[in-house]
């Protein structure tokens, strides 16, 4: 079968590598003069399945209210008249019950602890190298309040057999000693320690590389300007470069998904949330993290990235908007600074970075099927298109060959929206 994929962020070139790995005659296409220059060049480098959690939950409203008042924002609203990002507003609080939650992190979390063992089984595969480590992740509670919520997720952590430590203040600092200098800071933390970091960027473009040897022919450079439809199938990709057919059509466009769809009276409610990172060499090993730490109440990962310290997060909400105000680059360096004082090299080019993160109002990847018969998705990931991106790449292939998934693709479609 020849599959047209459109989209060669982490989570399209991960897709493509599954399906020429299937056995099908694959082309991949994207606007950019490579892969992941978008939101997969500068992502905060976590690969976190526990923490693999939907930003809609109980009192999630009631904390955002606080948040945007906070200097140190996590959550950013600049008001405009989008209705798109209305919609997605309102969609996202129907979301925070308690119910709807645990359903959709119990999804989440089955695709991401999927796709952790995927990776980890390419990377051995491939014999790849991306500054990788497998040193598990430290999320740090400054305050009772965060440790007592903690149970929330301990529970669903249980539930799904994910191992899990609850530390005190030595305990965090053994997981990280840079935090050493500043452990007034926080009262304790949530360790994971199958948790993973890499850069994706660099993965995605390793994976990439080795694409043509698999058949798979790479259209960059190519801005896609639309799909040809005929009764309930499509025909053709129209493109600046030209006209693709194919056999089937894969969409892994994130942010860009709906805008391609809506001609095709497919709404697809994923609307982009904009985050930050920036990137310093590290000036103290002894200071450093030594792997992802999550500061819980800036809503900030810090990670190590060989002899880098990568600083993404927060939310804004922004539509389109790639502007990099000085501000926010502050809360990343605050953050940073606050907890791993002396670790990065400050004087240094901070590489500050936005991305527009594809969100879903249930913070769960739309990966399969839709009323098209030939067209299929997987986008919508939000800010775990690291972490379950070879996962859904695999699980997507399997759907479009008509193979048995590999996991159970339940809740994870379009059509869960119609329910």
């Amino acid at each position: 079968m020849k599959v047209i994929v459109l989209g060669a962020g982490v989570v399209g070139v991960a897709s493509a590598w599954y399906l020429a790995e299937a056995g099908h005659e694959v082309v991949l296409v994207d606007r950019q003069p490579g892969p992941a220059l978008e939101t997969s060049f500068a992502n905060a480098g976590e690969i976190s399945p526990g923490y693999a959690s939907p930003w809609a939950a109980p009192g999630i409203p009631t904390k955002a209210l606080r948040w945007l008042f906070m200097k140190h924002a996590p959550l950013i609203i600049e008001p405009r008249p989008d209705m798109a990002m209305l919609r997605w507003t309102f969609a996202m609080l129907r979301n925070c019950t308690a119910a709807r939650y645990a359903l959709n992190k119990s999804r989440m979390v089955r695709l991401a602890e999927y796709s952790r063992d995927e990776l980890v089984a390419l990377r051995s595969r491939l014999g790849l190298d991306y500054d990788q480590r497998s040193l598990g992740t430290l999320q740090l509670f400054r305050t009772q309040k965060q440790l007592d919520a903690s149970a929330g997720d301990i529970a669903v952590l249980q539930n799904y057999g994910v191992p899990y430590e609850l530390l005190d203040r030595d305990g965090c600092v053994g997981a990280e000693p840079g935090l050493a200098a500043t452990r007034d800071r926080f009262l304790g933390g949530l360790r994971l320690p199958h948790d993973e970091t890499g850069d994706c960027h660099i993965f995605t473009n390793k994976v990439a590389a080795l694409l043509p040897a698999k058949g798979v022919e790479l259209r960059y450079d190519t801005q896609i300007e639309g799909l040809e439809t005929e009764g309930d199938r499509i025909t053709a990709v129209h493109t600046d470069a030209g006209t693709l057919r194919g056999d089937a059509y894969l969409v892994a466009l994130a942010s860009h998904s709906p805008a391609l769809l809506r001609p095709l009276g497919l709404r697809l409610p994923i609307y982009p949330v904009k985050g930050y990172s920036i990137t310093l060499p590290v000036a103290d090993p002894e200071r450093a993290p030594v792997s992802t730490l999550l500061d819980e109440s800036y809503k900030i990962a810090i990670t190590r990235l060989g002899n880098r310290i990568r600083v993404g997060g927060m939310a804004e909400l922004s539509g389109f908007n790639r502007a990099l105000p000085p501000r926010r680059e502050g809360t990343l360096r605050h953050s940073l600074n606050d907890l791993f004082p002396g670790a990065a090299d400050n004087e240094a080019s901070s590489n500050f970075w936005s991305g527009l993160r594809p969100m879903t109002p249930d913070s769960t990847p739309i990966v399969g099927a839709t009323p098209i018969s030939n067209l299929f998705l997987n986008a919508g990931h939000g800010t775990l298109g690291w972490t379950m991106a070879c996962g859904s790449g695999r699980l997507i292939a399997s759907l479009i060959g008509g193979e048995a998934p590999p996991i159970d693709p339940e809740g994870l479609g379009l059509d869960r929206y119609s329910h």
